[in-house]
């Protein structure tokens, strides 16, 4: 047979301006050829970045600086040894501490390096909670499910330089990320419930890994695993497929324990810190108070949070009414995570506290579920509606679109109002612009928290060193200023989120000799230099 050369038998486009020009063709027919969820994923994780870019808090003290600071030393952490001795239960969570070290070897240690990590939190948490919702009741509710959370108060008061409730958006946690990964699982569970043979395989794998990946980033969720099995039977998988999907979740944890083993010298480093961490709780704990956790993590921050406990119970009543087996998904996924929650933050022993479930980040891995079971809920309950009522009243296309609007509005405006006007970073960015200018300042002290989200503003958003003084820091609980704090300038803000003031609310001033050197446009930092101290006796 004799053999041909030309460009169409070996599959390459004829060369030439026929070729150039088909170009824009093939790209226009890929795009057209993408499936709707694809670009409202991409839609859903811009909104994320933007969100984020728009409060854009400053990297934050105690638990992420310490996550960041173990992303930097990785593999060598050592757990017994300040800082990390105080929350080994955060630096061993290494879907969150592997992520965050490659991102600064690729970025370096700066301010974008930090940015990036929370960003991919928060994409993985929004684009999730659209996956999962999406899956279950459609894209109308998915892109709402994510909309809601994304201008939600518990999601965008998150700075403690302005008035925080809780810490979410653009910090660098493992509650978003967990959560995202498990509602990303979870959709994939549901997907495949929808298909058949070698495509239900792929899909349970994948869900597998997510599921997995999740427990790396937030350990309790383990708990919501228990309920695999279930999960199955209620989306009506064949039982076997628990094998399917728990696979790569065991090769995800044997890949744990050799991490652990290696870095840590115990496979079980991760777990136990876990198990360790809790004890007498700065709260006050009663086992009634404690029974209330999610209502009191709901409701005793702001009205809004109305929201998931309003979904709950329209879940609820949706499934008595429907008998739903969505529904039930979502009751199963809520009560799996709630009843551990609850036993740990305080009804087992108020005295021994291993999870303070009274605070909303704690909850965020069941709030997808929750959006879900309410917006299904409305929507199986209103096509229960006897049709002549439906037509009479216009329902699908006058009443539902306009109420829609008007509580989607209503929404909208009180999630706006309730965030006040938020300082970002832009305090802190000020600040990075004096030192630059002012390198001959060689000392500024500050209490801890101050200290070390100043650490970031010392260096370029690249990490490039601008300023090589020296930071000062004392604890921030400590009756009065040390007399070692007072030798150079101090930085000072009067905290105004939930935070303690320095020194049982002393400040700085000029009637007892302090004067102020610099202080940001907004008012949030101020730099002052001491009185001269008095000889020591």
């Amino acid at each position: 047979m004799a053999q041909t050369t030309s460009d169409e038998a070996v599959g390459q486009a004829p060369a030439g301006p026929d070729a150039a020009r088909g170009l824009p063709a093939r790209a226009l027919g890929r795009v057209r050829r993408t499936r709707r969820v694809v670009w409202l994923s991409l839609l859903v994780a811009a909104s994320a970045v933007l969100a984020q870019w728009v409060i854009m808090p400053p990297p934050l003290y105690f638990d992420p600086y310490y996550v960041w600071l173990a992303a930097r030393d990785w593999p060598d952490i050592p757990l017994a040894q300040w800082p990390f001795d105080e929350v080994p239960h955060q630096v061993t969570r290494i879907g969150l501490v592997l992520p965050a070290r490659l991102v600064q070897d690729v970025l370096g240690p700066g301010q974008a390096a930090y940015f990036v990590v929370a960003a991919l939190g928060g994409i993985a948490f929004f684009t999730g909670t659209y996956l999962v919702v999406r899956s279950l009741f459609g894209d109308v509710t998915g892109v709402a499910s994510a909309a809601i959370l994304l201008v939600h108060p518990f999601f965008t008061m998150t700075n403690p330089f302005g008035h925080e409730i809780t810490w979410s958006t653009g910090v660098m946690l493992p509650d978003m990320p967990g959560a995202g990964l498990f509602a990303i699982g979870m959709a994939g569970l549901v997907v495949a419930s929808r298909r058949t043979g070698r495509a239900q395989t792929r899909m349970l794998l994948a869900a597998g890994v997510f599921l997995g990946a999740s427990f790396l980033v937030r350990e309790f969720l383990a708990f919501l695993f228990l309920a695999i099995p279930a999960y199955l039977a209620l989306l009506r998988i064949p039982w076997r497929r628990n094998v399917t999907v728990g696979a790569p979740m065991l090769a995800i944890l044997v890949f744990n324990f050799v991490h652990n083993q290696i870095v840590w010298g115990s496979p079980l480093a991760g777990l136990v810190s876990a198990a360790e961490h809790g004890g007498q709780s700065r709260d006050y704990v009663t086992r009634m108070l404690a029974a209330r956790s999610f209502l009191r993590a709901m409701h005793d921050w702001n009205p809004l949070g109305l929201v998931f406990t309003a979904a709950l119970a329209l879940t609820i009543i949706g499934w008595a009414v429907t008998r739903d087996r969505r529904l039930g998904l979502v009751l199963v996924w809520f009560f799996t995570l709630a009843v551990p929650l609850t036993l740990f933050a305080g009804v087992l022993d108020p005295n021994d506290i291993k999870l303070r479930a009274w605070l909303q980040r704690y909850w965020f891995a069941v709030m997808p579920a929750l959006l879900a079971g309410g917006f299904g809920s409305l929507i199986l309950m209103f096509r229960m509606l006897p049709a002549q009522w439906v037509s009479r009243w216009r329902l699908k296309t006058v009443a539902v679109p306009i109420l829609a609007v008007v509580l989607g509005g209503t929404y909208t405006v009180a999630a706006v109002r309730a965030v006040p006007d938020l300082p970002r970073d832009k305090a802190w960015n000020e600040f990075r612009g004096y030192l630059a200018d002012h390198r001959d300042i060689t000392l500024i002290c500050a209490d801890r928290r101050l200290a070390q989200t100043l650490t970031f503003y010392t260096r370029d958003m690249w990490g490039d060193p601008i300023w090589r003084g020296e930071i000062r820091d004392w604890p921030h609980y400590m009756p009065q200023v040390p007399r070692d704090a007072m030798k150079g300038p101090m930085l000072y803000t009067r905290w105004r989120g939930m935070e303690s003031q320095i020194a049982g609310g002393w400040r700085p001033s000029p009637a007892e000799g302090w004067t102020l050197m610099w202080r940001s446009s907004d008012g949030v930092l101020q730099l002052w230099n001491p009185p001269p101290l008095p000889p020591e006796d």
